[in-house]
């Protein structure tokens, strides 16, 4: 098993979170997993994106060039990355920042929500990453909601621990949208 994926966006939308609890889930399970974020230095509004791979073998290089999957915040990542995107990929694009017409893979499923009104829908606009990784791991064969719960307080400060109910629900609401698509 060889996954590989680029989540990316705008600093401030919860890219690294989400990336975190996707590769602290995959190395509980015994999998490997290279891990390499990339961020401005601004605190938030600045490029953030990271590359993920999981495998149940070795890893020879934390770089990808044909992801399997792209999970994108917005368009200016979904501009620079799609293109790189492997033959039956998926693609995760959030409509409430990137217009439908951007939106140029056609080589695999690609769930274009609105993944910002549907964190607002659930009661907190900073949950649209979470919305984003619930549809992302209910696609995949490799991670579950029950990977992701005993990782998500380890990803989680201390002083958002109470918004960890909301996260999870959040992420299964995803995982609803991604079923339905």
């Amino acid at each position: 098993m060889y996954y590989d994926v680029i989540m990316t966006g705008f600093g401030g939308q919860g890219i690294q979170t989400i990336s975190l609890i996707m590769a602290l889930a995959s190395i509980k399970k015994g999998l490997e997993v290279t891990y390499l974020p990339s961020y401005g230095v601004e605190k938030r509004g600045g490029r953030t994106n990271v590359f993920v791979i999981v495998s149940d073998q070795e890893i020879g290089s934390p770089i990808t060039n044909n992801p399997k999957s792209l999970i994108a915040m917005d368009g200016i990542g979904l501009a620079f990355y799609q293109t790189m995107l492997h033959d039956g990929a998926l693609l995760l694009a959030n409509t409430s920042l990137i217009h439908e017409r951007e939106i140029s893979f056609s080589g695999g499923p690609v769930i274009a929500k609105k993944f910002n009104d549907e964190a607002i829908a659930l009661g907190n606009p900073k949950l649209a990453n979470m919305v984003m990784l619930g549809s992302f791991i209910e696609k995949v064969d490799f991670l579950t909601m029950e990977d992701l719960e005993a990782v998500i307080h380890d990803v989680i400060p201390d002083r958002l621990k109470e918004t960890i109910p909301m996260n999870i629900k959040a992420i299964q609401r995803g995982m609803e949208i991604a079923r339905a698509q």
